[in-house]
């Protein structure tokens, strides 16, 4: 039985139909755009990247460019090299981040010089160009060559830049240790007396995750995975509370990045393998059936060993990123309604903030549900490689 499953099935149904809706009002968007475009297998963009920009910004203040709903939710919930806030009159406002390069030395300089792409950045006599959130080599003329599909074909520097999804890991980082540091002082200075504000808050969440997740799901060893499973937990329900807030600081789509579950998977799957006592090994390649089937069953074994983590980058990536395009995607229905009649603008208005404000609720809820979903399945994985034989026996 899997018990972080009982709450989820109307949700996820619900999570479903408007992703369907949303995508295909994508597809028919993106369909009506490529009628009008041509693509070219190597183009110099130096200078017509500019001019094509400029046109579309001109055409757009017109009336004339159709709404690009995939785009600006792909440019909201992927990482980026400055901070957007809004656009005023055509012109996107952000916060500038540092950008980090490694090629021949180290370089430094803001992201505000690329100037949202348009730009060629010299640094220390090399030139470099930001194209689709990358940054590339270029000439001093800033020249990127594409393919058909729009992608630079240049070299790309080591990029060790503070990004969007960087800064806000350093900003969740800093947030646990305010809040938990504080609440140490707390017990220290309070002792088992009754617990006052932030320490008020936070025990019973602390204990309910101890007692009730942690403790029966990896067994009398738990102590030792304590710390690890609860900095888990907190991390993600932190992050995923900051991506809900949209302004800044907050409002990057953390969780939502693959490489981040991907590192919170890895630690996971390092920690349940290296912490695995002998029995745990024996079932994987020496299981208690015949010989005869150990040829089927060990494959099957080492699968499942690297299948956990995979199903964990993959569920929290999943939910968060989805929950992320639905709020997004109600907003863009109010534009794609609004270019086709003022009236059904303002009659998708209503709809869609009513729908926004029920998902952004909905989403409060999925903050904790996936970072208890996380740390639940987490436990089950070390428990699983920490159990000793008596016990396995005593099920059988």
């Amino acid at each position: 039985m899997m018990p972080e499953n009982k709450g989820l099935p109307v949700f996820q149904r619900i999570q479903f139909l408007f992703l369907l809706i949303i995508f295909t009002l994508f597809s028919f968007q993106n369909v009506r755009a490529n009628g009008h475009e041509t693509a070219s297998d190597s183009v110099s963009v130096a200078n017509s990247e500019h001019h094509a920009n400029h046109e579309a910004n001109h055409e757009g203040a017109h009336g004339e460019e159709a709404f690009n709903p995939g785009k600006m939710i792909l440019d909201h919930v992927k990482d980026a090299h400055d901070w957007h806030i809004m656009d005023i009159n055509g012109h996107a406002v952000s916060v500038p981040l540092p950008v980090i390069l490694y090629d021949n030395g180290l370089h430094f300089f803001s992201s505000s010089k690329f100037e949202h792409g348009h730009a060629t950045v010299e640094s220390n006599g090399n030139f470099y160009k930001l194209h689709n959130g990358h940054i590339f080599k270029t000439d001093a003329s800033g020249e990127l060559q594409l393919n058909e599909k729009g992608e630079a074909l240049n070299d790309k520097p080591l990029d060790l830049s503070i990004t969007k999804n960087v800064f806000a890991l350093l900003l969740g980082a800093a947030l646990l240790l305010i809040i938990f540091l504080s609440v140490a002082k707390s017990y220290k200075k309070r002792g088992t007396s009754a617990p006052k504000g932030l320490q008020s808050l936070l025990e019973p969440l602390i204990l309910f995750m101890k007692d009730e997740v942690i403790k029966p799901s990896v067994g009398k060893h738990y102590a030792k995975f304590l710390p690890l499973l609860l900095t888990i937990f907190f991390f993600i329900f932190i992050n995923n509370l900051m991506g809900l807030i949209p302004i800044f600081p907050f409002g990057a789509n953390l969780t939502g990045n693959i490489a981040v579950t991907m590192v919170l998977a890895v630690i996971v799957f390092i920690v349940v393998n290296f912490s695995g006592n002998k029995h745990y090994w024996k079932h994987i390649f020496m299981p208690d059936v015949p010989v005869g089937l150990w040829v089927l069953l060990i494959p099957i074994e080492i699968l499942g060993v690297v299948l956990k983590p995979f199903v964990l980058m993959l569920r929290l990536f999943a939910n968060i990123t989805a929950g992320h395009i639905i709020i997004l995607g109600f907003f863009s229905l109010i534009f794609i309604f609004g270019t086709k009649n003022v009236v059904a603008g303002y009659g998708s208005a209503v709809f869609s903030v009513a729908f926004t404000l029920f998902m952004s609720v909905l989403e409060l809820l999925v903050a904790f549900l996936q970072a208890y979903v996380f740390t639940l399945l987490a436990s089950l994985y070390i428990g699983s490689a920490t159990e000793e034989h008596h016990h396995a026996e005593e099920h059988h």
